[in-house]
């Protein structure tokens, strides 16, 4: 594909949702570029195996592994300060991790599970983690959003959707945040040289899209006869953290290596940053740790 990748060699990329599917793919993806991948995910054993099957594709990988559970906003911030310990310098974020709850559970913090994991624990990550990538000189940002977001409606009056619960409208809500999140901050990082796009990976076989149709996850085995297979959904992720062709491009949605319009709903400026506010309180900000217009 033309201007799909650079050379990532010395460069430090972060993937979240690392220990299978499109984060795994992903990972391995900049693991064959020559970039020294951090794996982010809740399962230390998972981890640790998707790090050996990188390993065994990719010889000459560098890998390491970062556990940590996004349900929580504690174990975000132990993550962003493990990262930010051991590297001055962050090139890529990859925001990936997500997930479906068929049923509505509460977070440690008090906050509906979708929209914390698949929302909030990225607008945590992604301020946490600013000074390794503002000083890593052209780092970009990368958050997996879907195409489902023409489908949500950010409820502000009830984002944990305690009045009624339903689950692919609440994870259409966070995807929708996905986009929104990232116009607003393109537009608060155009002083700076640090992008931020995302992306609609396609619909692909995982034992996401099973929850997402309300399917048993053995159903995604199944679904690999109809639905091309996580590497494919990992392509637009590489080609944003890596191609030329979009070095200096921010605030934009991608699907296949390519812009696309997202829905018209919620994309006001004002909607976008009304919903920033709500996730700055929610995830109890500090003054220090806020990103400014």
């Amino acid at each position: 594909m033309q201007g799909m990748a650079a050379d990532l060699v010395d460069r430090t990329c972060l993937v979240t949702g690392a220990s299978s599917g499109i984060g795994l793919e992903t990972a391995r993806g900049l693991a064959r570029l020559g970039a020294r991948v951090l794996l982010a995910g809740r399962d230390r054993r998972r981890l640790d195996a998707a790090k050996a099957d990188i390993a065994r594709t990719v010889r000459t990988a560098e890998l390491e592994v970062f556990v940590a559970d996004l349900a929580s906003q504690q174990a975000v911030r132990r993550l962003a300060a493990e990262v930010a310990d051991r590297h001055a310098r962050l090139h890529v974020l990859v925001n990936n991790a997500g997930i479906i709850a068929r049923s509505r559970t509460v977070t440690e913090d008090g906050l509906e599970l979708q929209f914390a994991v698949n929302h909030l624990a990225p607008f945590l990550l992604t301020h946490l983690l600013m000074r390794p990538l503002a000083a890593a000189g052209g780092a970009r940002i990368v958050n997996v959003a879907s195409a489902v977001e023409a489908l949500g409606r950010i409820d502000f009056a009830d984002v944990g959707s305690e009045s009624a619960y339903d689950a692919n409208a609440a994870y259409c809500q966070s995807k929708l945040a996905n986009v929104m999140f990232t116009y607003e901050l393109g537009r608060r990082l155009e002083s700076t040289d640090v992008t931020a796009n995302c992306l609609h990976p396609g619909a692909v076989a995982t034992g996401l899209l099973a929850e997402y149709f309300g399917r048993h996850r053995a159903w995604a085995t199944v679904a690999r006869v109809k639905y091309p297979g996580p590497a494919a959904g990992a392509r637009t992720s590489v080609y944003l953290a890596s191609s030329p062709a979009v070095a200096g491009v921010s605030g934009r949605f991608f699907e296949d290596c390519a812009p696309r319009a997202s829905s018209v709903a919620f994309m006001d400026v004002s909607s976008q940053r009304r919903l920033w506010a709500v996730s700055e309180q929610l995830v109890r900000l500090t003054p220090e740790e806020r990103l400014r217009t």
